[in-house]
């Protein structure tokens, strides 16, 4: 329960009259999370149930306890959850978002990011409430930074423009929504393969064996999503009161980096060698294409104070990772 206020109430007793407040508790609101099970997700529930929201949280294959399966596909599936819960909010991040696997698995892929993105806008405007939808900064070419929100989008992959057709049905179907584009995202990991920054960490314990190249063209701006859960709750909050809070916002950490250089400060703030990593300075063949620099300005946020100062890489990164470090130090030092 909320606090929703205080009232006064009179007592009337044998020859006395008081007036007490008391306090009105309401209803909890309800947020309706998509992907719950994903990195993101799962990051979105925490930052709502810490700030006192009742929590729906759905998965589909990775479904678990305390949350519900359901196939987002399913129009008619969607349409009962959101009837069934009636969410004041919706945040949908669910998606395919390995760009590799939308180029193998297109029609998947479209089913997810685009058509079940409008069952939900549609499901989000027939019952009011409010919808935040992720997106990317793949919807850019990369070839202009910064990109601001009412740039042109140019995606040179599937995924990319998936994504944009996303947004687009969004829009269409629930013109009162909120888009948030992001970009590669790392943070309280399962595994170190969820995300493509901590999945770096494979390659920087390589050194003891062999060498290994990685990407040192494509600037990238790595963020913790537990920086976008907190930019999601306060633009709900905020949106759910404000009427002009509506289109597309942007939110990036502001540390550009390749993949070399955060494989290097990631050995670094571990202590470990870093001299085996090799930069490659060319598209690896047989990957989608991938836009070069898609930086994101993100000063409509910061003029509607709804962002925040995103984490340092190096302090968020080696927090992220220190469960995987073999050193059992590392654990006692926080459980002992």
């Amino acid at each position: 329960m909320n606090r929703a206020g205080a009232e006064l109430r009179i007592n009337f007793s044998p020859g006395r009259v008081q007036l007490v407040q008391e306090e009105v508790l309401s209803p909890a609101l309800r947020v309706l999370v998509t992907g719950a099970t994903g990195l993101l997700g799962r990051a979105v529930c925490r930052e709502f149930e810490n700030s006192g929201w009742l929590v729906i949280g759905t998965g589909y294959r990775r479904a678990r306890p305390r949350l519900l399966r359901c196939d987002l596909t399913d129009e008619d599936a969607v349409r009962g959850l959101v009837q069934e819960y009636k969410p004041d909010v919706i945040v949908h991040c669910a998606a395919e978002r390995r760009p590799d696997v939308v180029e193998r698995h297109t029609e998947a892929a479209i089913n997810l990011n685009v058509h079940a993105t409008g069952t939900l806008a549609k499901e989000a405007a027939a019952s009011g409430a409010f919808f935040l939808y992720i997106s990317t900064d793949y919807v850019f070419d990369g070839r202009n930074p910064p990109y601001g929100e009412d740039d042109s989008p140019n995606p040179l992959n599937v995924y990319g423009r998936s994504k944009l057709e996303g947004e687009r049905e969004t829009l269409r179907h629930c013109p009162g929504a909120v888009v948030l584009r992001v970009p590669v995202l790392f943070g309280e990991v399962e595994s170190v393969t969820e995300s493509a920054v901590t999945v770096l960490w494979l390659k920087v314990q390589e050194g003891v064996t062999e060498s290994c190249t990685l990407d040192h063209c494509q600037q990238r701006f790595p963020t913790d999503a537990r920086d976008v859960a907190v930019v999601c709750r306060k633009l709900c909050e905020r949106g759910r009161q404000d009427s002009s809070i509506r289109g597309v916002f942007h939110f990036s950490a502001k540390e550009q980096m390749t993949k070399y250089e955060m494989a290097v400060a990631i050995a670094q703030a571990f202590n470990l060698p870093s001299n085996h990593l090799i930069p490659l300075t060319e598209q690896p063949a047989g990957s989608a294409v991938r836009p070069v620099n898609s930086q994101l300005n993100c000063s409509r946020l910061e003029l509607l104070n709804l962002s925040i100062d995103p984490r340092p890489f190096t302090s968020a990164i080696t927090d992220c990772l220190w469960p995987f470090t073999p050193d059992k130090r590392w654990r006692q030092t926080v459980f002992h």
